[in-house]
């Protein structure tokens, strides 16, 4: 638990300071005058600190932030009041040319995108990138088959998928991602050698039963070990990278998977383990230590496990080809981003999958338990996802800002201090109906966790 808040805290903490600090470093840099820079929304809390013009606080409502810049009087009555100062006119928000405050408000987006890049980039320079170049079925859980996918029973370990709804995979993630995200339906599952393809008919408004989907096809690779977790049994055993696992007891081991099976019902009960290292053969004993671990339905279990995670190729890059891969993979996680904002909006997917902070905090937790790479990843894959919501034309939000700037360069004339006012306060309650429904989910969400529903 205090990890899961640390983590959502360290999150959110740095998230939010990058977002703002781009608004407050643009500000400044074309000389706008700023009175207050927060953390959370509406009234300040009695924790601030003013240091020169600029007053540092935290807010009641604590989500989001913001930079208060002299000129936007529009938010005050979100704000509360601003300390009294005395700014010169040049210096205000609204004095400033219009492609000078269309930077500004663009800057909190910017920061978080190039946050994520950066991030994106040093992770695949320090630990390259891992894929998982496999589309070959291991096993199909078919008693977690949802209403509608029944079909998918009908796929054997060894199958390799080439197309789904006629678009070529090439990997384990991309089968993953068409199956999460595929609109038409029935989607179409194409094997190789096989003439007919593999129906199954989940929509994809029924998010839950589409990732049970995803869960249910189990890829096959081959039993050979890419790590070995420090402390677990399997590395106090001696198992190095490379091994190759051949057989547990007298069961021959044709798969990772097969070997996890064994792996995981054996917890407690020592096995003898036969592994190919070089030109020879060595046989080691380890225990499985009893884990709990939880599923996404939240269904919670206890299985044997040893510390071993399969071997995948990793490509490393150098400092131009991990940028490159930064901005590969924030164009990736944005393109998902708008994919269910898009599902949202048409009614493709359901108001249901939508996540608070609740959800934020347990991925966050989740991240950090994984290690520092899973937890940066997460970060950066949040921040993108900071920058898309803030460009949502919803006053308040830096996407509302920008709505008023274009109507204001169509008019030649800016809307009233009043209107941006009046706006701002709508689009403000608007934001606070969709967090109450973001958490009501998470509720929902944690409690039927709680009673394994």
């Amino acid at each position: 638990m205090l990890l899961t808040i640390g983590s959502a805290i360290v999150v959110l903490g740095v998230l939010i300071f990058v977002h703002e600090l781009g608004h407050f470093l643009a500000a400044k840099s074309v000389g706008i005058a700023v009175q207050r820079f927060s953390f959370g929304l509406g009234p300040r809390t009695p924790l601030a600190l003013t240091v020169g013009e600029t007053e540092y606080c935290v807010s009641w409502v604590p989500f989001g932030g913001y930079v208060k810049m002299a000129g936007l009087e529009d938010e005050a009555g979100l704000e509360g009041p601003s300390a009294p100062a005395t700014v010169s006119p040049e210096r205000t928000f609204d004095a400033k040319p219009l492609w000078a405050r269309v930077f500004v408000i663009s800057a909190g987006v910017l920061m978080n995108a190039v946050f994520a890049v950066v991030v994106y980039a040093v992770l695949a320079g320090v630990y390259g990138v891992a894929s998982d170049p496999t589309t070959t079925i291991g096993q199909v859980r078919t008693d977690s088959l949802p209403v509608g996918a029944a079909p998918l029973a009908g796929i054997r370990p060894g199958d390799r998928i080439v197309r789904i709804n006629g678009d070529t995979v090439r990997g384990w993630a991309d089968v993953q991602e068409k199956l999460l995200t595929t609109e038409r339906t029935p989607v179409r599952i194409e094997l190789a050698g096989r003439s007919e393809p593999v129906l199954f008919d989940v929509p994809l408004r029924e998010q839950e039963a589409r990732a049970a989907v995803a869960r249910a096809l189990i890829p096959r690779h081959d039993p050979v070990i890419g790590e070995v977790v420090p402390g677990f049994p399997a590395a106090q055993a001696g198992v190095q990278s490379g091994d190759r696992v051949l057989r547990v007891g007298a069961d021959t081991v044709e798969s990772w998977e097969s070997f996890v099976r064994m792996v995981e019902g054996a917890q407690g009960r020592q096995l003898g383990v036969v592994l190919r290292r070089g030109a020879g053969e060595i046989t080691v004993t380890m225990t499985p230590r009893a884990t709990r671990v939880s599923g996404r339905d939240g269904e919670v279990r206890t299985v044997g496990r040893v510390g071993l995670a399969p071997f995948f190729p990793v490509e490393h890059f150098g400092p131009v080809g991990s940028l490159w891969q930064g901005a590969k993979q924030a164009a990736s996680s944005a393109g998902l981003i708008l994919f269910t904002l898009k599902g949202l909006v048409t009614g493709a997917l359901s108001p249901r999958d939508l996540g608070g902070p609740i959800l934020v905090g347990q991925l966050s937790g989740e991240a950090a338990r994984l290690g520092l790479d899973a937890f940066l990843g997460f970060m950066a894959l949040f921040s993108i996802n900071l920058a898309v919501i803030n460009l949502l034309p919803i006053p308040v939000l830096d996407g509302g800002h920008l709505v008023f700037l274009a109507i204001e360069g169509v008019r030649r004339r800016p809307l009233s201090i009043h209107q941006r006012q009046r706006l701002t306060q709508i689009g403000f309650f608007v934001l606070v109906a969709i967090m109450l429904l973001a958490i009501a989910n998470d509720v929902t969400r944690v409690i039927g966790g709680l009673f394994g529903r």
